[in-house]
């Protein structure tokens, strides 16, 4: 390593919570100041390398991504928040003769090299790999990574043992949707070697449980009745795809989109000249469309029941922008539609070869199809809970799991179960809430794995971030179901705009188009308590976002001090008020 110091910016040109981008030989430098101490890490988020320096600076020392809503910390390079993969380099930042000079290796600087391995206060077990009871995770998502990574980082020493039906690592699963990738190499976050070597964890794949012995504190594999004996356990098995209860749901070219096989099915299937159905018109759909519209289809027809695509989540006029966009790509919608039916090929009886559906006039249809694929929406993979002793009263009958703040299932001891599965208690409300974000199942995750490497419980208070491929990228924050008003800054028919959903008068939810970093602020404003309400949007109100207090904590907001930033405008910048 190859430490040089180099003087990259005059002091007075970074002011108290500001964030600059700078050069360094040939890479870059994010330096951001708190107080009146000056910070400097790596400039590139390491989820998708976007700059960091367009992202949001917060007091208490956090830098959102602008992008998905990564965060770390600035003074340490740490991760705060996934869906970041690894940690940002961390350099030394100090001022000399009014220089502000850093050092570092030139080479961790450069974008190629962006991060760092977390800093793991326990980087194994203290027992051999498969030896120990310890924490064993069922699933191998998102969910079981993070909660790797929060357990390695906070100190946990002891066993890991995961427990996942697929065949691969824990895979960037959003990629399956968005870009229909199919190698498990460039999907996943860390290779099994690397989860064995590095994290210490007896990684099994292709693994099934059937059941749960929570008297015993043991995990029952397969046929084998194979026991896997535990001190905690982490249920994170996601979800299954929905299939509709119709005929000719189970033709060989009717397909779901959850795993690898999936999208490799789905890849083969989809090529030039081909006719596609999709059902459902919500974002699984929508992000498939998306990945396949350059491919020169005979056609693409989507089925939906509201009147516009992603009616329930994001509104009428939204979904009626978004509706526009992809009937210009070639798309044809079929809304306010029911399925009937699939109709076997008349070549290929084991093949599909139409969907049936009726228009909310009473009209049918008939769409000629070589490929269909089901976005309809996942359950819960918890088929294995049911026969288990100690479930009953915590599985309800759409198969969730009923957990507490802290993610613990209630009313057993040393069990949790995060992602797709979890019934929690929303922040702030109390509501039950069941979401099935990948990042919300990765944070949730982090919390976890803190909350058993510590010892305590780690509430659960992440706001929920996603965001989706949709010809531009949609964001996303907050949780939005139940709203009652949507407030619209821009023109959605030109895929520029920022909406914010409100209940009650009270801001809950927002999304955005081409107006980076609205929603990364958002998650922010309503991490602290400080999104105006819908009445203080309309009037435009500039809102205030962050106390500088010199103890770094968040404090009540007073008019002196503070940083703003105009959330009804385009502005991308915070300006000292």
């Amino acid at each position: 390593m190859s430490q040089k110091t180099i003087a990259v910016l005059d002091a007075s040109e970074l002011k108290d919570g500001e964030m600059k981008e700078v050069q360094f030989e040939e890479g870059k430098v994010l330096l951001s100041k708190l107080g009146d101490k000056i910070h400097a890490t790596s400039a590139f988020c390491t989820h998708y390398g976007a700059p960091l320096a367009k992202g949001v600076l917060t007091a208490d020392g956090r830098v959102v991504c602008p992008w998905h809503g990564a965060c770390f910390n600035v003074c340490t390079g740490d991760i705060e928040d996934a869906p970041a993969p690894s940690a940002l380099h961390s350099f030394k930042a100090e001022i000399v003769d009014g220089k502000i000079q850093v050092t570092a290796d030139p080479a961790n600087t450069k974008s190629e090299n962006k991060s760092r391995q977390p800093k793991l206060l326990a980087t194994g077990s203290s027992v051999p790999i498969g030896q120990g009871k310890g924490v064993v995770i069922v699933g191998g998502g998102s969910g079981a990574f993070h909660s790797i990574e929060g357990l390695r980082e906070h100190g946990y020493n002891g066993s890991i043992t995961v427990l996942s039906k697929e065949q691969y690592a824990p895979i960037d699963r959003t990629k399956l949707s968005k870009a229909l990738l199919t190698d498990p190499s460039k999907l996943e976050w860390r290779s099994s070697s690397e989860l064995r070597s590095k994290y210490g964890v007896d990684f099994r794949a292709g693994v099934e449980v059937t059941g749960v012995d929570v008297s015993s504190k043991e995990v029952v594999i397969g046929a084998t009745q194979e026991r896997v004996p535990y001190e905690t356990l982490v249920l994170a098995t996601g979800g299954v795809p929905r299939r509709l209860p119709i005929e000719g749901k189970d033709l060989a070219n009717v397909h779901t989109l959850r795993g690898i096989e999936d999208a490799k099915k789905i890849d083969a299937a989809a090529k030039e000249g081909k006719r596609l159905v999709v059902i459902g018109s919500s974002f699984i759909s929508m992000e498939l469309v998306v990945a396949v519209t350059s491919r020169k289809l005979a056609s693409i027809d989507v089925i939906g029941q509201e009147e516009y695509p992603f009616e329930l989540v994001l509104g009428k006029e939204i979904g009626a922008g978004l509706k526009k966009f992809h009937e210009s790509k070639g798309v044809k919608f079929h809304m306010q539609s029911k399925v009937e039916k699939i109709v076997p090929s008349e070549s290929d009886p084991s093949l599909a070869g139409a969907v049936v559906v009726t228009s909310s006039t009473g009209q049918t249809i008939t769409l000629p199809a070589d490929v269909v694929v089901m976005g309809v929406g996942v359950t819960p993979a918890t088929e294995y809970l049911k026969s288990s002793k100690g479930f009953e009263q915590v599985v309800d009958k759409t198969g969730a799991v009923q957990v507490d703040e802290y993610l613990r299932v209630k009313g057993l001891n040393d069990v949790y179960a995060i992602g797709d599965i979890a019934m929690y208690p929303q922040p702030g409300t109390g509501e039950p809430r069941r979401i099935e974000h990948w990042n919300v199942a990765g944070n949730q995750g982090r919390a976890v794995g803190k909350s058993i490497a510590k010892g305590k419980g780690q509430p659960f208070v992440k706001i929920p971030v996603f965001w989706s491929a949709q010809g531009q990228q949609l964001r996303y924050c907050g949780v939005g179901a139940g709203y009652d008003d949507v407030i619209i800054d821009g023109n959605p028919e030109e895929m520029k705009f920022i909406a914010y959903y409100a209940k009650d008068g009270k801001v809950v939810a927002m999304a955005s188009m081409q107006r980076d970093p609205a929603v990364s602020k958002g998650s922010e404003l309503l991490r602290l308590g400080l999104m105006p309400s819908a009445a203080e949007l309309k009037s435009g109100k500039v809102c205030a976002i962050y106390t500088l207090a010199k103890e770094k904590e968040v404090t009540e907001t007073s008019p002196q001090d503070i940083f703003s930033i105009d959330i009804s405008s385009s502005k991308a910048q915070a300006d000292v008020a």
